[in-house]
């Protein structure tokens, strides 16, 4: 199952603008950058009618990580699923890239969850109290 549309990070445009004005943390799996547009930025954007944006999630993988495409798109779908289950944490309006290290492929999904929950709280992306 994939993420909600309204919640992926889909222009190269805005991976760069993430990748270019983003925050920044890494562990041993994963490398994290995320990037809260400002007020001005937001409101700009924003017709009458709009809510405010949604987080916009996004996962690079390169073919470093691994040649085999089955093993990269193994890898996505546990870094979607741990997603899913911290997206209700996650404070609305951040756009965050995660970026896969060639060391996650030995990753089960728990390992996942564990990795992007430090990431995230680590950024505030998420509450550390939750």
């Amino acid at each position: 199952m994939a993420l909600p549309s309204q919640h992926r990070l889909r222009a190269s445009r805005d991976f760069s603008r993430v990748y270019r004005l983003g925050l920044r943390a890494s562990s041993r799996y994963l490398s994290l950058r995320a990037f809260r547009p400002s007020a001005a930025d937001v409101s700009r954007q924003l017709t009458v009618l709009e809510s405010p944006p949604e987080t916009a999630l996004g996962i690079s993988i390169s073919r470093k990580v691994s040649k085999r495409a089955v093993v990269r798109n193994r890898v996505k779908r546990q870094i979607r699923a741990a997603l899913r289950a911290l997206l209700p944490q996650i404070q609305p309006g951040w756009q965050v890239v995660i970026g896969v290290r060639p060391a996650a492929t030995e990753c089960e999904y728990a390992d996942f969850l564990r990795e992007l929950d430090y990431l995230l709280t680590k950024l505030g992306v998420i509450d550390g109290n939750s």
